[in-house]
């Protein structure tokens, strides 16, 4: 047997080259995700339970990456998920919620608080004859009626349907209204929301589809995959991940190929996660727009040591790349970033973007349970293979625990990390850190840093890590 050597993220450093540019903030940072789908920053947040569900999505996407919604929920639960992203931002709200005038308030309380807005047009026979928001609720009683409540439409601003965004600035300006219905005479044909047009220069880089919507993504297993994905795809979704721990399978494959005879060119479709040349190969040939590239390099998943399987990630990007570029398929890495530097190597050996697990799981906006401990603030993390995300997955799929659970060798785990803030927060350090890193290996772009980038393997990490120094 030829046994090769396989390099991990600690194994190797970027050799220091001449940068051509006067600032780090000229570099271009901006990378395919699939091949249709570009990212300003070359990030996307795990599909893991603890890491990405709407919340962090919705904050991924402002900031020109995306999130990845996990599959570990109910198909109607993913479903709610995706659409609450597509409606966090619109240029023009499409299929506004509505409600009728005999409603009560007690039901529009409830209505809001499940679809989580602000306000609902009151509609009879689709035509406009109010609204009702979170104002006109104040000091009322639950059977007080909506048409008793409400905003009538003769007080209502309202616009024609192809009003321009500088229109409705002009609107805002001189009225002051916060939501403006768009009609056809009567006739309710969307909704505007300053909000959202606040958000547009707010978040100037979001990634966005062509209606105006937040771009997100959403993952199935190898089993619902046609069913869950059709959904999802009806929700809105931008890209369908097929997700399982060891994608090169004949299941997989089979998978991939399905999902792309159903739904055509509907969708961009991810798959992985796989190590190795021959399964990017495979893949590919599947019809996949994008490869998930990472086994067992995840800080909480002991693939590696339960079942001695895996590819150094460095060796795993790059033996994938070389296969992907031949067809122009993006790679993302996916597994074991503990810094920013990990991030510029994983782009360095070939990867287009990077998945971020374990650095956001401890942020505000991922769905982990927080709990104090000694005095500190810390978000649960568990690994997809772990026992108790498997045990939540069989409960919810109504399986024996008992009788069904005792051959299960767990390949991941269940952690508290410490609570590190907003998700803006941990981008804006590790988008730092890589526009230093290409600064330093002499690349204007994520294109170049992959094609001038010199590794130098490294006998011992010890040398850059810090001293025997006492913090202030």
């Amino acid at each position: 047997m030829n046994i090769r050597r396989g390099l991990g993220f600690d194994d190797v450093l970027l050799v220091p080259k001449k940068f051509p540019l006067g600032s780090r903030k000229d570099i271009d940072i901006s990378s395919l995700l699939t091949k249709k789908i570009k990212l300003h920053i070359p990030l996307i947040s795990s599909n893991m339970m603890n890491v990405t569900e709407s919340r962090m999505a919705i904050e991924m996407a402002r900031h020109g990456g995306l999130g990845l919604i996990h599959r570990f929920m109910t198909l109607e639960e993913e479903v709610e998920k995706v659409k609450a992203v597509k409606r966090a931002e619109n240029t023009v709200i499409e299929k506004p919620y509505t409600i009728k005038r005999t409603a009560t308030v007690g039901q529009v309380r409830d209505l809001m608080k499940t679809l989580k807005v602000g306000g609902l047009l009151v509609e009879e026979n689709k035509k406009l004859v109010g609204i009702v928001t979170r104002r006109d609720l104040l000091f009322t009683e639950p059977t007080e009626l909506v048409e008793d409540i409400m905003t009538p439409q003769t007080e209502l601003v309202t616009a024609p349907l192809k009003t321009s965004v500088d229109e409705v600035k002009k609107i805002w300006k001189k009225y002051k209204v916060e939501k403006i219905p768009l009609v056809d005479g009567d006739v309710i044909k969307g909704l505007i929301v300053v909000k959202d047009l606040i958000n547009q220069e707010n978040y100037p880089y979001a990634t966005k589809d062509k209606k105006g919507r937040l771009r997100v993504g959403a993952s199935v297993g190898v089993k619902d995959h046609l069913e869950r994905a059709t959904a999802l795809v009806d929700a809105g979704v931008d890209i369908i991940c097929v997700d399982v721990a060891h994608g090169h399978t004949d299941m997989s494959l089979r998978a991939v190929r399905e999902l792309r005879d159903e739904l055509g060119d509907k969708v961009q479709i991810i798959a992985g996660n796989i190590a190795t040349a021959s399964g990017a190969k495979d893949l590919i040939s599947a019809g996949v727009d994008s490869l998930k590239i990472g086994i067992g390099s995840g800080s909480i998943c002991t693939t590696r040591i339960v079942a001695g399987a895996g590819v150094p990630q460095i060796t795993a990007i790059m033996d994938a790349y070389s296969i992907a570029k031949k067809e122009g398929i993006p790679v993302i890495s996916d597994g074991g970033i503990k810094s920013s530097g990990d991030i510029v190597k994983a782009l360095a050996a070939g990867a287009n973007t990077v998945m971020v697990g374990g650095l956001l799981a401890g942020t505000y906006e991922s769905p982990g349970t927080s709990v104090f401990r000694n005095g500190k603030k810390y978000k649960v993390y568990s690994g997809m293979a772990s026992v108790g995300t498997n045990i939540n997955k069989r409960i919810r799929e109504g399986s024996d625990i008992e009788s069904d659970f005792t051959d299960y060798a767990a390949e991941g785990i269940e952690a508290m990390i410490p609570y590190r803030g907003t998700v803006s927060e941990m981008l804006s350090q590790l988008i730092g850190g890589l526009r230093s890193g290409m600064s330093y290996s002499g690349s204007r772009s994520i294109s170049e840093l992959s094609a001038k980038a010199e590794f130098i393997r490294v006998n011992s990490i010890k040398e850059g890590l810090l001293k025997d120094l006492t913090m202030t």
